[in-house]
């Protein structure tokens, strides 16, 4: 079963910025649906980013578009996240997840069956 794991949150100050990578493994590439989503204390997770990696289709909530861009290395295995123009409501656990294509990739949490341990990001006003 593909593993996940989160590295390069961290504390960072409100309109800086902060890379997060993806790790996967026990895959042979990259999956084709990949996603991003992110959980504040006392909130629900919600989808920051869903990807079709092979048919390059990105969903982006409202909320991060032209702040972040995903990425990804396909030699390494890694899938980034980059983050511009932080603000403290970005602040939160984020995990990366894989799921199922079947056709077409989801875009609800549902769809994703394979997580990361996630990686705490904080940005302070």
């Amino acid at each position: 079963q593909v593993q996940l794991v989160e590295s390069g949150g961290g504390s960072v100050q409100a309109g800086r910025s902060l890379r997060l990578a993806c790790s996967i493994s026990r895959y042979p590439y990259i999956p084709n649906c990949m996603a991003w989503f992110r959980q504040a204390p006392g909130k629900e997770r919600e989808g920051v980013v869903f990807w079709s990696t092979g048919a390059g289709v990105l969903r982006y909530t409202d909320s991060v578009k032209g702040r972040f861009t995903v990425s990804q290395d396909t030699a390494k295995k890694l899938v980034y996240l980059q983050m511009d123009s932080l603000k403290p409501e970005d602040s939160g656990m984020y995990y990366c997840a894989t799921g199922p294509y079947d056709g077409v990739c989801a875009n609800v949490e549902s769809g994703y069956t394979n997580w990361g341990q996630g990686t705490q990001v904080t940005v302070s006003s």
